[in-house]
């Protein structure tokens, strides 16, 4: 909790606050979304681990991918749940986190709609469809490379 702290106050581009500090009163400041998308991966061991790539993040929005490789496969050779409900809680993650207040999940569901394989570059995409001072609701969406549906997630964050 300590590092997204820091990460946000790193990613401000004009503190209002000391360093370190979250003022709950001040407004939300303007983030440089390629330094956030840099830092952002750099502080995710899991999404580094996993091989996803963050390749676009903006208020609101986040998209990323990945490559099913063998270690991402269950035993049945197909892409593994967890693997792809991971793509989508990065880009859940990276969508909510920009915009300052630390955003943490509180509920995400998925469904699963179509196997994918070894190969195969999977891209998913969040939108944030509702966003208030304490909450946020988001949509992920995650692709093949025919941009065929392979799960949909939807998630909620509570803003500290």
């Amino acid at each position: 909790m300590t590092e997204r702290r820091e990460l946000k106050t790193e990613l401000r581009t004009e503190p209002k606050t000391e360093p370190g500090t979250l003022d709950k009163t001040q407004e939300e400041t303007p983030i440089d979304s390629s330094q956030y998308r840099q830092l952002f991966m750099e502080r995710d061991a899991l999404a580094r681990h996993l091989g996803i790539s963050l390749d676009e993040v903006g208020p609101g929005f986040a998209r990323a991918s990945l490559r099913v490789t063998p270690p991402l496969l269950n035993g049945k050779g197909v892409t593994h749940g967890g693997a792809i409900f991971t793509l989508a809680d990065i880009v859940f993650a990276a969508a909510s986190n920009i915009h300052g207040p630390t955003a943490l999940g509180l509920n995400v569901n998925i469904s699963y709609m179509k196997a994918t394989f070894e190969g195969q570059t999977l891209t998913a995409v969040a939108r944030e469809h509702k966003k208030t001072r304490k909450v946020g609701f988001y949509r992920m969406e995650v692709l093949d490379e025919e941009e065929d549906l392979v799960a949909v997630a939807e998630g909620i964050v509570y803003r500290k």
